[in-house]
């Protein structure tokens, strides 16, 4: 290619930028592009507007305290606690740091639940009754009061004994509690007349190895006076009822497939498409050096 051809080429790239003789900025004169930028100035103004007043109008149907929409669950889910890697409570007697964990983790997941702090924020509530404190039209009955779910109520598996193994919620001399909870659900009433309880058992090949086992509270009940909830802006102070759970002679050194689940007359069956709705299942294994 000749130079002649070069500067041709170059010269015809400098005229698409900018042409002297038309006034072109890249084949367009200036109202050109003004037009141009006008339009989507426009245009984008426009979308921009109507993509603020349809999240106002959203906004406008948002309640301050509890969901708009939400799923009407017939049967809440259940958590444990401690909660182990993938639901599994393994220890060794015989190694406290292996346990010792589980302990400060209860300790911790327990300490709002102390008497002290339940009586300074929470009332004393008649049991086996719903709590309902509903609201006057627009007048919002803010905040909602809760009732006092004591720690000592838990009795062995409270974690205030006076002895070792009490202390340490029966991991140190085998017999470990384990905390059951009901995942919370605005406005629900988990019973009529009876208040929901929590049964646990063994999976059938673990049935011989599970042994014997006792309820804190009395007979494992979720008490009735706990609910409904109303949502952590309303209920700011809400205590969630806990069950614990106590293995009171398990055998050592095997697998035990434990699942519990709650029981209510409002609960006729279990779903079996959702294995966490209503119960739960763990791997509980306690280890003893012969």
């Amino acid at each position: 290619m000749s130079k002649e051809d070069d500067k041709g080429n170059t010269g015809g790239w400098k005229e698409f930028f900018w042409n002297p003789r038309t006034h072109e900025v890249m084949g367009r004169t200036a109202s050109s592009w003004g037009l141009i930028l006008l339009f989507y100035l426009v245009f984008y103004t426009f979308l921009a507007g109507m993509f603020a007043l349809t999240m106002y109008v959203m906004l406008l149907t948002l309640n301050d305290y509890q969901p708009t929409w939400q799923d009407r669950l017939a049967i809440p889910g259940m958590m444990i606690r401690p909660k182990g890697q993938a639901l599994e409570i393994i220890y060794n007697i015989d190694q406290t740091e292996s346990w010792d964990t589980y302990v400060q983790k209860l300790n911790s997941f327990l300490g709002p639940y102390n008497d002290s702090l339940q009586a300074l924020n929470n009332d004393v509530c008649p049991p086996d009754q719903f709590y309902v404190q509903e609201d006057s039209g627009e007048v919002r009955n803010n905040p909602k009061r809760s009732c006092q779910f004591n720690r000592t109520m838990l009795g062995e598996c409270s974690g205030l004994g006076a002895t070792s193994a009490e202390r340490t919620f029966g991991y140190e001399n085998g017999q470990p509690c384990v905390f059951i909870k009901l995942n919370r659900v605005i406005g629900m009433l988990p019973g009529k007349s009876q208040s929901p309880y929590v049964t646990c058992g063994a999976k059938k090949e673990d049935s011989d190895s599970i042994g014997e086992i006792a309820y804190f509270p009395t007979n494992g009940s979720f008490n009735l006076m706990y609910y409904p909830y109303y949502g952590s802006r309303s209920q700011v102070n809400y205590s969630q009822p806990l069950v614990a759970v106590k293995f009171l002679n398990i055998t050592y050194n095997m697998d035990v497939n434990v699942e519990c689940k709650i029981n209510s007359d409002t609960i006729t069956e279990l779903s079996e498409r959702d294995k966490f709705a209503g119960r739960v299942s763990f791997r509980l294994r306690i280890n003893k050096n012969d």
